[in-house]
C-alpha cells in the first residue's frame, strides 16, 4: 500500500501489516467493503465485470473501469486516470459487488467519459505519491495564514495532492460565499501548483476528518456510512431524550446520525400507545399522562389537582379506559386498574460494616475539660450570688 507505516513493495503489493488495504492506520479502514463473492467463481460464459472501486485519501472513492483487462486483487495500489496526469489510489473492491455499488450510487456504466485505470503503480510512483502526502500538513497549516491574514470567512479543512503531485485539492468549509480569488493567487505563487478549490458540508469535512465519537467508537461517516439522511429533533422527541444541543449534536455540529438508527424500531413501538395528549376522564376526576415507558409498555396517570400521586397503567389498560371514554362512559378510578401493578418495595437494610455508630470515627471530648470547665463555671456562679448579697446588704 501508499501508507507509509508499512510501506510498499516494488510491485505495488501491501507489505508490513500484509492486510490488503483494511489496515486501521491511515484512514485504510475508513469505508471498507468487504468483498462476500471473492470465493466464487462466475457461471460459464459469463465475462467478470470490467468496473473497479479505488478509494483515495479519507475515503474518497472513484470507479474506473479496468480496459486493459489488468489482474487486481484487494489492497493492489493503482494509477489511475486524472483530468491531468495520472492519480494513485487502492483498490478497494473488484468484481460483481462493484456493480452493485454503482447502482446504489446512481452510476451509470456507459458514461460519456470514462476513467480507466492504466497500471499498477511502480515504486517510483508510490514514492512520488507519498513525498506529495507528506507536504500536506505543512501545507495547510500556511494556506490557513493566508485565509487568516486576508480576513475570509472559511475554513480549510484538508488538502489532498494528485498522487503524481501536480495537483493539489483545498477543501474548505464557509456558511457564506467566498471570494477567494486573491488567496488562489497566493497558493500558486507560494506553493508553485496548480490549485483547485473544493467547498464540503460540515458533515462531509467531519467524514474527511475522522475522530472519535461521545460513544467511544470512531465516527460512523467515516467508517461505513455514505448517505448523510436528515436528523430531526422529533427523533429525539420519539426516543425520549433530553432536546440538550450539547449532547445530541456530533463533532460536524449537527445532530448526530444515530439518532435515526433506532427511529424506527421506537415508532413500532409508539404505535400500541395512546397519545400522551389525551386525558383520562373517570367518576374521581380527569387524569392527565405524566410519564411513559417504551420498553416495558406502562404509562403514569395523575389526577388534576393531584401531581404528587402517579398510577402506573399498562397501554392496553389506557385503550380501553380512552375507548369508553369515547362512547361517553367513564369508568369509576384509575386505582381500579392501577392496583394491579402496585408492587410493594420492602428495603431491609443490614449493617454489613457491623458499626451502628455514624460518629464512630469522631475523637472523644476529654472529660478534664468538662471537669474544669464546670468548675469555672460553679466557681463564676458562686462569685456572682456572693456580689448580689453585698449589693442587697449595702441597699438595706
Amino acid at each position: 500500500m501508499g501508507c507509509t507505516s508499512c510501506s510498499t513493495a516494488r510491485d505495488g503489493q501491501p507489505k508490513g501489516c500484509k492486510n490488503n488495504g483494511t489496515c486501521g492506520t491511515d484512514s485504510c479502514n475508513k469505508l471498507t467493503v468487504f468483498d462476500w463473492l471473492s470465493n466464487m467463481t462466475l457461471p460459464e460464459g459469463s465475462n467478470p465485470f470490467k468496473w473497479v472501486e479505488v478509494r483515495f485519501k479519507n475515503g474518497r472513492k472513484v470507479y474506473y473501469k479496468n480496459l486493459e483487462k489488468i489482474t487486481l486483487s484487494l489492497g493492489d495500489v493503482v494509477a489511475t486516470q486524472a483530468a491531468s496526469g495520472h492519480d494513485i489510489g487502492t483498490v478497494t473492491l473488484s468484481g460483481e459487488l462493484v456493480k452493485v455499488q454503482m447502482k446504489r450510487k446512481n452510476i451509470s456504466e456507459t458514461p460519456d467519459e470514462v476513467l480507466k485505470i492504466y497500471r499498477k503503480a511502480s515504486q517510483k510512483d508510490i514514492d512520488v505519491w507519498v513525498a506529495a502526502r507528506n507536504k500536506e500538513e505543512p501545507m495547510k497549516v500556511k494556506a490557513r495564514q493566508f485565509a487568516i491574514d486576508l480576513r475570509l470567512k472559511m475554513k480549510i479543512s484538508d488538502i489532498e495532492f494528485q498522487g503524481d503531485a501536480s495537483k493539489a485539492t483545498f477543501y474548505y468549509t464557509a456558511d457564506e460565499r467566498v471570494d477567494f480569488r486573491e488567496l488562489i493567487k497566493l497558493f500558486a505563487r507560494e506553493f508553485r501548483i496548480r490549485i483547485e478549490m473544493k467547498q464540503v458540508g460540515l458533515r462531509q469535512e467531519a467524514a474527511r476528518l475522522g475522530g472519535i465519537g461521545s460513544c467511544g467508537r470512531e465516527l460512523c461517516c467515516s467508517t461505513w456510512l455514505t448517505d448523510f439522511r436528515s436528523v430531526s429533533t422529533s427523533a429525539a422527541r420519539y426516543q425520549q431524550l433530553s432536546l440538550n444541543p450539547l449532547k445530541l449534536a456530533g463533532q460536524c455540529g449537527k445532530l448526530k446520525c444515530c439518532l435515526n438508527y433506532e427511529l424506527d424500531s421506537y415508532l413500532d413501538a409508539l404505535k400500541a400507545f395512546p397519545k400522551t395528549g389525551l386525558k383520562l376522564k373517570t367518576d374521581k376526576g380527569t387524569a392527565v399522562c405524566q410519564k411513559t415507558d417504551i420498553f416495558k409498555g406502562y404509562m403514569w396517570y395523575a389526577y388534576e389537582g393531584d401531581w404528587a400521586n402517579w398510577h402506573k397503567l399498562t397501554t392496553s389498560q389506557a385503550n380501553e379506559i380512552i375507548a369508553l371514554n369515547t362512547k361517553k362512559e367513564r369508568v369509576e378510578s384509575l386505582e381500579d386498574y392501577a392496583s394491579e401493578l402496585i408492587e410493594e418495595v420492602k428495603a431491609d437494610f443490614e449493617n454489613v460494616v457491623g458499626q451502628d455508630s455514624l460518629t464512630r470515627f469522631d475523637k472523644p471530648k476529654s472529660k478534664r475539660r468538662r471537669k474544669n470547665k464546670g468548675r469555672k463555671n460553679s466557681s463564676g456562679s458562686q462569685k456572682h450570688t456572693k456580689k448580689i448579697r453585698s449589693l442587697n446588704n449595702n441597699a438595706k
